[in-house]
C-alpha cells in the first residue's frame, strides 16, 4: 500500500489534541493511514540565511513528523506577507486589505523551493503526496521542477475567489500556473470548483475536457469538491468526558437562568465579528425581553498578533462590546462576555452542549468546522440551534440551520429570535437531519473520497 505524505504550513502530533480546524482533520487522517507528515516547525531560527532551514524528524505512533525551521525573513515575506497578506485577504473577497508588496513572492517562492528540497530527502517511489492550503501553492511545481514523479494532490481549504477578484493579484497567472502541476486540486465546495473552472478557462485559455478535467500549459488537472467533515463520533464522545462535563455543569450554574447564544472562532476580519455584534445590539433593541436574559459568550482565540489588521479589529471588538454591555447591563448581567484566549478542546463540547443558540457567521469561509462541532455535540433530546451565514462553505450542506446574511443586521437579529423561541420539536427535527448529514460527510468520508480520486486522476 502506497504512504501518504501530507504536506501543510503546520505540524501538528497526531496522538495530541489541538485547537480544531486542519490540523485535527490531517491528524485524524494520517492517524487512520500512517505515513509522514512534513511542514513547518513554527521555529524561526536566529541568523539563519534566506532559503535554508535545518529538517527535524521524528516518530509519533505510526506517523513520522518532518519540520523545517524559517529564517525571520523567510517567515517575514512568506507567511506574514505573500500567505496572509495577499493571498488570505484575496481569497476571502477582501482587496481593501490585500498589500500586494513586491517583495513578498520572492520570499513565498523561496520557502517552497526550501520545502521542495527537504521533502524529496524524505520521499519513497510509490508516495501520494497530500499538499494542504493557500502557503504552498506552488509547491507542486517546484517538486516536479526537481524531479519528482510520484502523484500529487492539493487541497484549498480557504475560498476560491471568483475571476474578477483573484485576476487582482500581480502574480495570478503563476500561481495558476502552478495548480497544473498537480495532478488533483480539491476545493470546498461547488461554488468554488465552478469560480477555478470560469477562471482557469477564461484567463489561462484551459481546454474543458469534461467531467471537471482541464488542460492547460501542456498538464491535465482534475478539480473537485470535497467539503471538509470532522470525526462525529470522537467528538461527540469528548462531551462525556471529564474535562467536558465539568464545563458544561459550570456554565449551567453559572448562567442557569439564561439564554446562552455562544460564538467560538479566531480572531480574523473574516469571521463577522463586529458584524454578529451588531446584530445582537439589534437583538436586544427590538426584543426587549432578551434584556436579563440572553447572554453572548464570545470566544476570539488570538491570531497573527503580529499584523496590524488584527489589532485594529480586537480594538473594534472590544469597544464595541463596551458600548453594548454599558447600554444595556445590569448590576447582575453582561450581556456579552468577550474572551480573547484560547479554550481547551476538550471543554469545547460542554460549552458547545450548554449553548441555546450557536451564531457561526463569518463574512466569508471555506468550510468552518465549529459548526459541525456544535452539531456533534448536542444533546439530541434538547438540542441548540445553530445560526449560520450564507456565506460559509459549510451552509451547502447545512441547510437545516438558520441561514442567515451577516451584512444584514435586522435580518440576523431577527434570526436569533426566532432561534431563540424555536419550539423544541422544531429544535429536535433540525438538529436529526444535520446529525445525519455531518455523519455521512465525515473526515474519514473526505479524506477517502479525496485520496480516491487522486488515485483515479489521470497522468498527463
Amino acid at each position: 500500500m502506497a504512504r501518504l505524505v501530507v504536506v501543510s504550513n503546520r505540524v501538528a502530533d497526531p496522538s495530541q489534541a489541538v485547537a480544531g480546524g486542519l490540523a485535527v482533520a490531517l491528524g485524524d487522517a494520517l492517524h487512520a493511514t500512517g505515513g509522514l507528515w512534513f511542514g513547518w516547525s513554527g521555529a524561526i531560527a536566529e541568523g539563519g540565511a534566506p532559503g535554508e532551514g535545518a529538517l527535524h524528524v521524528q516518530q509519533a505512533g505510526n506517523v513520522t513528523l518532518a519540520t523545517v525551521d524559517l529564517c525571520e525573513q523567510d517567515h517575514a515575506g512568506y507567511y506574514l506577507g505573500y500567505s496572509n497578506s495577499v493571498l488570505w485577504p484575496v481569497f476571502h473577497y477582501r482587496l481593501d486589505l490585500a498589500r500586494f508588496d513586491a517583495g513578498y513572492i520572492g520570499a513565498y517562492r523561496r520557502v517552497n523551493q526550501l520545502f521542495a528540497r527537504q521533502l524529496m530527502t524524505q520521499l519513497l517511489p510509490d508516495d501520494i503526496i497530500w499538499v494542504h492550503d493557500y502557503h504552498l501553492i506552488p509547491l507542486a511545481a517546484e517538486l516536479r521542477a526537481m524531479g519528482c514523479t510520484q502523484r500529487i494532490g492539493f487541497f484549498l481549504h480557504i475560498p476560491l475567489p471568483p475571476q474578477p477578484v483573484l485576476a487582482a493579484i500581480p502574480q495570478h497567472e503563476w500561481l495558476m500556473r502552478a495548480l497544473f502541476a498537480y495532478d488533483l486540486v480539491g476545493f470546498q465546495t461547488e461554488a468554488d470548483l465552478l469560480h477555478f473552472s470560469r477562471y482557469v478557462q477564461a484567463e489561462a485559455g484551459a481546454e474543458d475536457l469534461g467531467q471537471h478535467r482541464f488542460r492547460a500549459f501542456s498538464r491535465t488537472v482534475q478539480a473537485g469538491a470535497f467539503p471538509i467533515g470532522i470525526d462525529v463520533d470522537e467528538f461527540a464522545a469528548l462531551t462525556h468526558a471529564k474535562s467536558a462535563i465539568d464545563m458544561y455543569k459550570h456554565m449551567k450554574h453559572e448562567y442557569g437562568r439564561r439564554k446562552l447564544l455562544l460564538g467560538v472562532e479566531r480572531l480574523d476580519y473574516s469571521k463577522g465579528l463586529p458584524q454578529r455584534l451588531r446584530a445582537f445590539q439589534a437583538l436586544l433593541k427590538k426584543y426587549p425581553e432578551n434584556l436579563r436574559s440572553a447572554t453572548l459568550i464570545q470566544v476570539a482565540s488570538p491570531s497573527r498578533e503580529d499584523m496590524g489588521t488584527y489589532t485594529d479589529l480586537l480594538q473594534e471588538l472590544e469597544g464595541l462590546c463596551g458600548a453594548i454591555n454599558g447600554d444595556f447591563g445590569e448590576l447582575d448581567w453582561m450581556p456579552i462576555r468577550f474572551m480573547h484566549r484560547n479554550v481547551a478542546r476538550e471543554c469545547l463540547p460542554g460549552l458547545y452542549r450548554v449553548a441555546r443558540v450557536a451564531l457561526v457567521t463569518p463574512l466569508r469561509d471555506g468550510m468552518n468546522l465549529v459548526a459541525k462541532e456544535f452539531i456533534a455535540a448536542q444533546d439530541p433530546a434538547d438540542p441548540g440551534v445553530l445560526v449560520l451565514s450564507r456565506f460559509a462553505g459549510a451552509a451547502a450542506q447545512l441547510k437545516e440551520a438558520l441561514l442567515v446574511n451577516p451584512y444584514d443586521t435586522d435580518g440576523t437579529a431577527d434570526a436569533i429570535q426566532r432561534a431563540l423561541q424555536m419550539p423544541l420539536q422544531e429544535r429536535q427535527a433540525r438538529h436529526q437531519k444535520l446529525l445525519e448529514n455531518i455523519r455521512t460527510q465525515d473526515v474519514h468520508w473526505w479524506r477517502k473520497k479525496f485520496l480516491q480520486a487522486l488515485g483515479e486522476a489521470g497522468r498527463t
